[in-house]
């Protein structure tokens, strides 16, 4: 952490809400790193490549880009990490409403206090390999624009033998197919109804947050949680998944199967090693990062390799069988979608919704 941040915690501890996002954004920045400068043309460009990614979402689906109207943000990681801090307010919020109302008493002012310092860890240390701001497993909870992570992009394409142009162009046509995927009037109002289904079944380990609470009042003890947030394990007990779990996994499956097919079409040639890039992808997306397996320990859930595959599965099959425009009605409402079920059978999904 920075020099002075321990002298400046009673002050940090404070918080007026569930969750002490200060304290969160002091973490999160800190474990992200220094800042670091972006070269002017190469800010130019990812902007430029947005715009292109925006006009080719336009052309072949029927999301609306235009829907899309903050500005798009080329950053660092720390940058990243300032900006979404509290991108999963949707989920750490209502656990911060459910701690304060389970726990006894002497957990309720410490409540705000643990959980800034889960999210803060979490976001701090997605930062240092996320891509944009849909590469982190979960969406945002409230409207924001595309924002890219410059460093990690550059060093992604060099270290898999990518081309950076392409690399690129294909990180903006995933991040813009996902704004405006979420830009659809109904999508974020149901994905927040799934997450507040979702936490309202989770259970919090009571002893974890007794020896944590010990932490936060040990000077010593705290100064080392400060100095690695990082090892600031999770407040819930491990669940078997349930069915609330399943629907919020599978609606964030078809929207990031829908995605890659949606980005197969609309890249055409501008990406001739569309290939590769999916292949590097995959591999990526089939190792948690340690920013991915603490965002699993903060909210007890993340989008898994196999539920990629599974989404990208239904969608082609779809698109396969009957066309884009029938993939592109998921779109018209919750009901279009595929239950748990219909997800591993597009034809039972099409009885149902084509007919």
């Amino acid at each position: 952490m920075t020099d002075n941040l321990f002298d400046r915690l009673a002050d940090l501890m404070r918080s007026s809400g569930p969750v002490n996002w200060r304290l969160a954004r002091e973490i999160a920045e800190s474990v992200a790193g220094q800042a670091e400068p972006i070269d002017p043309w190469l800010d130019e460009e990812y902007r430029d490549l947005a715009a292109t990614a925006a006009r080719l979402v336009d052309q072949h689906s029927p999301l609306d880009p235009a829907l899309v109207t903050t500005p798009v943000a080329v950053t660092d990681r720390r940058g990243w990490a300032s900006a979404n801090v509290e991108a999963l307010a949707y989920l750490a919020e209502p656990l911060a409403e459910k701690l304060s109302s389970d726990a006894a008493s002497p957990l309720q002012p410490l409540g705000p206090a643990l959980l800034g310092m889960q999210m803060g860890a979490t976001i701090g240390s997605t930062a240092q390999t996320v891509l944009a701001g849909f590469d982190l497993g979960l969406p945002s909870g409230a409207p924001s624009g595309p924002v890219f992570t410059v460093p990690n992009i550059e060093a992604f394409a060099e270290e898999a033998s990518l081309d950076p142009r392409q690399t690129r162009l294909w990180v903006a046509l995933h991040e813009v197919t996902h704004h405006a995927a979420y830009a659809v009037p109904w999508v974020r109002e149901h994905l927040l109804n799934l997450a507040h289904t979702f936490v309202e079944g989770l259970e919090f380990d009571v002893s974890g947050i007794e020896r944590r609470i010990e932490a936060l009042q040990d000077p010593e003890a705290l100064q080392q949680m400060m100095q690695e947030p990082t090892g600031v394990a999770g407040l819930l007990s491990p669940q078997d998944e349930g069915a609330t779990a399943g629907r919020l996994r599978g609606f964030l499956a078809v929207v990031e199967g829908y995605a890659d097919q949606l980005m197969r079409r609309a890249a055409g040639d501008l990406i001739p090693d569309g290939d590769a890039l999916r292949n590097a992808i995959d591999r990526r997306r089939s190792e948690p990062s340690p920013g991915e397996q603490l965002l699993e320990q903060a909210v007890a859930f993340s989008l898994r390799h196999a539920d990629h595959r599974r989404g990208d599965r239904f969608c082609g099959e779809v698109r396969r069988r009957w066309g884009d425009d029938a993939l592109d009605r998921i779109w018209e409402g919750p009901e279009m979608l595929p239950d748990e079920a219909e997800l591993d059978d597009p034809v039972g999904w099409a009885a149902r919704v084509l007919l």
